[in-house]
C-alpha cells in the first residue's frame, strides 16, 4: 500500500514539475515573441520636408523592428486631435508656439519629444522683386486661422520696417492687425488658407509663406524669398507625442533616428538651407 501511495505522490510530482516547465517555456517563448515583434508607429506629418525626413530614415528604423506609417496631413489642429486620441502615435509638421496654443485651445496635453529643424519664413511675389518696390496699398496674404503664424508674418513685417507693432511689454505675444501702430505704406493684410497661399502670389502682390508649402510649391525660400526669417528663428518644429507615450522605446528611437548627422547632411543637401538642423 505505501509503494502504491508513494508511486501516485512521484507521478503527481513529475507531473506537476512536467507542467511548470511547459508553462514557463510558453511564458518565456511569449516574451521573445514580443520582443522580436516589429511596431508600427503612425506619425502624422506635411509632405514637405516632414514627410520626405521620415521616410529617409524610414528604412533604418525598419532594421530596429520599426514600421512607419507616414500619413501626410493638412490640418494641423486636427492632426493633433488624433495624437491626442490616440488615432496617430506622433506628430511631426509644427513648431512648439504652434503646439502650446493648440494644447490651450483644444484642452490637449501633447508634449515636445525633440527638436528637429527650422524652416525660416518668408515673403514671396510675383509682382515685385525686391521687398522695397511694395506699392502703396498693396494687398498681403497671410494665415486665417493660425494666429501664431499670423502673428510671425506680422513680426517679419516690422523686423524689415515694412510696418511698426505696438509691442508694449507683454512677453511672447501674438500680434494682430490692431496691433499695427503704423503702416506708412496702407498695406491691406488679407487672409488666405495655408495651403493656397502660394496660388494666391497670382492674385495679391505678396504673400506670407511657411516653408513647407513653398516647397510644395517648388518655390527656393532662399532665393526667391523678399525677405526671410534668419537662422535664428525660434519657432523649432519638433516631434510630438502623448505625455503617456513620450518616453515609449519606439518613440525614442524615433527621436534618435531623427537627429543623426546621416539627417543633418540630408537636410542640408536637400533643401539647401531652406531647412535648418537644430541638433
Amino acid at each position: 500500500m505505501k509503494k502504491k501511495y508513494l508511486f501516485i505522490f512521484l507521478s503527481l510530482f513529475l507531473f506537476i514539475l512536467s507542467a511548470c516547465s511547459s508553462s514557463s517555456g510558453e511564458s518565456l517563448q511569449k516574451e521573445e515573441n514580443q520582443q522580436n515583434q516589429s511596431v508600427t508607429l503612425r506619425i502624422g506629418a506635411s509632405s514637405t520636408p516632414h514627410a520626405e525626413i521620415l521616410e529617409f530614415i524610414k528604412p533604418t528604423l525598419k532594421k530596429e523592428g520599426i514600421n512607419l506609417d507616414i500619413q501626410t496631413i493638412t490640418d494641423g489642429i486636427q492632426t493633433n486631435e488624433s495624437t491626442a486620441n490616440g488615432e496617430l502615435d506622433a506628430n511631426f509638421f509644427q513648431h512648439t508656439p504652434f503646439l502650446k496654443q493648440t494644447n490651450k485651445d483644444s484642452g490637449l496635453n501633447l508634449v515636445k519629444v525633440e527638436g528637429i529643424h527650422i524652416e525660416p519664413f518668408g515673403v514671396y511675389s510675383k509682382k515685385v522683386n525686391s521687398i522695397k518696390n511694395l506699392k502703396k496699398g498693396a494687398i498681403i496674404a497671410l494665415l486665417p486661422n493660425d494666429p501664431v503664424n499670423f502673428s510671425r508674418a506680422l513680426e517679419l513685417f516690422d523686423a524689415n520696417q515694412i510696418i511698426e507693432l505696438d509691442k508694449g511689454d507683454a512677453q511672447n505675444k501674438q500680434f494682430t492687425l490692431e496691433d499695427i501702430k503704423k503702416n506708412p505704406r496702407e498695406l491691406e493684410f488679407i487672409k488666405v488658407d495655408g495651403p493656397l497661399l502660394p496660388r494666391s502670389l497670382d492674385d495679391v502682390d505678396a504673400a506670407a509663406i511657411n516653408t513647407n508649402y513653398a516647397l510644395e510649391a517648388k518655390l527656393n525660400p532662399k532665393e526667391d524669398a523678399l525677405i526671410i526669417e534668419d537662422d535664428h528663428s525660434p519657432y523649432v518644429n519638433i516631434l510630438v507625442s502623448r505625455q503617456n507615450n513620450k518616453d515609449a522605446d519606439s518613440i525614442q528611437k524615433l527621436a534618435k533616428a531623427l537627429t543623426t548627422e546621416e539627417v543633418k547632411t540630408f537636410i542640408n543637401e536637400h533643401y539647401k538651407g531652406a531647412v535648418v538642423p537644430v541638433f
